[in-house]
């Protein structure tokens, strides 16, 4: 093996080249791009300076400290925050999400809750069911709205208990790009002395950037309201809703930084000092971690502040303002194309897309897409939702020519995707499935079900991903549970 740098580097090279493209806007999933010349770059170097620093010790790394509350701040103020209002820079939304939980639990306990629930919408990021499992609480699920995908401020009142520790709702919710009923859930968690907490991971920048596109000037209108103003309608969703406690956002999403940064933000101090960790009962040196990670680089640390500093408030508004008319041009054009309809009516920059036709199903409008060059998020019917495609609209798609081109190929694809009908699933295979239980599957019983939905000894898909896909979906969610483990499992080799 050639092991000169510039042969380790072809070799990676050669790598993504298999990969779906990061940049350019087709892939509406996943990445995030501004298609601002210069931010990659900026990142990158940044990255690169800061990349050996370790941020477990701030005492040693002071830097840490100036970039980390730098940061902070930025998004403290942009989402509501007050004069008491910390935060912690994390590793991603699910990192902040579970932190979240975890601070929950732990203020709960102090109340004597002992067996503690996580009250969230059925539309819920899967991140809060992985903490809950991870740290021992009951989650209870609230039925969404089945036309709107908003969870219903009642319903969640009628599930507090005394033994809730955390309400959540979604600013937007990733598989609608709704936005839940933020002050009226929050009002009712404080009725009962509840914490809440809002996921805006994915949409917390571009709403917060919106509502300031939304409140500036028109561009050389004096004080006639622009587009932004005119559209834009931000609900309520931020830390300035009363009886909001804790909030969470990504910077990897719409502040395009690179991966890895992201932001929890408490109420107070008081709150976040629940989620410490602290550790002197052994011989070495004294822990203190306010995240998961003990160890960490600085780098997307350094990475996100040059890029947050470099884009500014206004460039960030305006790229929300471009995000928003691209999205509602997409939306408009989605309901001329025979047999698609979009899924609620949303809030932010993500768009489900389904079909009113029986002879189109969306996973196969999914294959169809990634032939055209597009990749487009299938996601399986559930509580009400039916499958659909999900579309993720950045910076780098929001030019009308961009959006006219996803357009047309979303009308080429609709029509090759009827041609080709919908999936087949054997019913012999459904009814099959309905008798197993999940908990005692063994190996031989695990195999021959992904066999049976088409998936490789090795683990490799069949080429279009809508026969798997509308297996999965017929199974029970639990045995899908179960064998969607062991599809990555036979990736890794195992």
């Amino acid at each position: 093996m050639d092991r000169t740098p510039r042969a380790l580097l072809a070799r990676l090279a050669a790598l993504r080249a298999a990969d779906l493209p990061v940049r350019g806007g087709r892939t509406m999933a996943y990445v995030y791009d501004s298609g601002l010349p210069g931010v990659d770059e900026l990142a990158q170097a940044a990255h690169a300076a800061f990349a050996g620093v370790n941020g477990l010790d701030m005492t040693a790394f002071p830097s840490v400290v100036t970039l980390e509350n730098d940061v902070v701040g930025q998004a403290a103020e942009l989402l509501g925050g007050g004069p008491g209002t910390v935060g912690v820079f994390t590793s991603g939304g699910t990192e902040s999400c579970l932190l979240a939980v975890l601070t929950a639990r732990e203020h709960a306990r102090r109340r004597g809750v002992t067996a503690p629930e996580l009250v969230l919408p059925a539309t819920a990021h899967a991140a809060f069911h992985k903490a809950a499992k991870l740290f021992g609480l009951t989650p209870v699920s609230v039925p969404v709205d089945p036309r709107t995908f908003r969870v219903r401020a009642e319903d969640v009142d009628a599930a507090l208990t005394a033994r809730t520790a955390l309400v959540v709702v979604s600013a937007p919710s990733y598989a609608h790009g709704v936005v839940d009923p933020v002050a009226a859930v929050a009002a009712a968690a404080a009725r009962h002395g509840v914490l809440c907490h809002v996921d805006a991971c994915i949409g917390g920048w571009h709403l917060g950037h919106l509502r300031r596109a939304a409140q500036a000037p028109a561009e050389g209108a004096g004080e006639e309201p622009g587009v932004a103003q005119q559209e834009a309608r931000v609900p309520e969703f931020d830390l300035s809703v009363p009886g909001v406690s804790s909030l969470s956002v990504d910077l990897h999403k719409y502040a395009y930084t690179p991966k890895g940064a992201s932001v929890l933000l408490f109420r107070d101090a008081e709150l976040r000092r629940h989620g410490w960790f602290a550790h002197a009962a052994w011989p070495g040196y004294p822990v203190v971690n306010a995240t998961l990670q003990g160890t960490k680089s600085a780098g997307p640390l350094a990475a996100a502040w040059a890029v947050l500093r470099h884009i500014g408030p206004d460039g960030y508004a305006e790229l929300s303002r471009r995000v928003h008319t691209a999205t509602r041009r997409l939306v408009d054009g989605i309901g001329g194309i025979e047999g698609l309809y979009v899924l609620g009516a949303p809030d932010a920059s993500l768009v489900a897309v389904a079909s009113g036709d029986p002879e189109l199903h969306p996973f196969v409008l999914a294959d169809e897409m990634r032939l055209l060059g597009w990749y487009l998020q299938p996601q399986p019917s559930f509580a009400g939702s039916p499958s659909n495609v999900h579309l993720t609209v950045t910076a780098a798609v929001a030019a009308p020519e961009r959006i006219d081109e996803l357009l047309a190929a979303l009308a080429v694809a609709a029509r090759r995707a009827r041609r080709t009908g919908p999936p087949a699933v054997d019913p012999a295979l459904v009814g099959l499935a309905a008798t197993l239980d999940p908990d005692t599957l063994g190996p031989a019983e695990v195999a021959l079900a992904l066999d049976a939905a088409g998936v490789g000894a090795d683990g490799a898909l069949p080429p279009r991903g809508a026969p798997v896909l509308a297996v999965l979906e017929a199974l029970p969610p639990r045995l899908s549970e179960r064998l969607l483990p062991e599809v990555v499992s036979r990736l890794y080799g195992g």
